[in-house]
């Protein structure tokens, strides 16, 4: 008689897969902690806009949580690129209260929502139960 967990394994929705992008290594943390409770794998993370691209293109993830203010490239710019070579490119924008005039245009991009830092951890946690559903 066969086991029966791989059949129960191949019928389970795999987890989704998320990018983390934030210049800041405890924002980053905290991200992923977050999503981790709220059933999410950590594709990966990035530190710019300009490493964010790149690991998109390598990761292909489910989501993108990107940070505006950013060295190198910040997230606008990112998030233009995300969405010039994949349309379907979903993102949730994270940004400081300072920031909220480039929301609009992050919006008009194409990014899904948006997270003001410091975030309210059910905001963020309500999001990703419902970009991950």
């Amino acid at each position: 008689m066969s086991d029966p967990a791989p059949v129960e394994a191949a019928h389970a929705s795999p987890k989704k897969r998320l990018l983390v992008v934030d210049d800041a290594l405890i924002m980053r943390a905290i991200i992923k902690d977050i999503a981790i409770k709220a059933g999410w794998e950590i594709a990966g993370e990035a530190g710019s806009g300009a490493e964010c691209v790149a690991r998109y293109r390598e990761l292909r993830p489910d989501l993108v949580t990107l940070d505006i203010v950013m060295p190198e490239m910040d997230g606008v710019e990112a998030l233009r690129q995300l969405r010039r070579e994949d349309p379907a490119a979903r993102v949730v924008m994270v940004t400081a209260i300072d920031q909220r005039a480039k929301l609009s245009e992050c919006i008009q991009l194409g990014a899904l929502d948006f997270v003001v830092k410091p975030f309210d951890k059910q905001r963020l946690t309500s999001m990703l139960v419902q970009y991950g559903s």
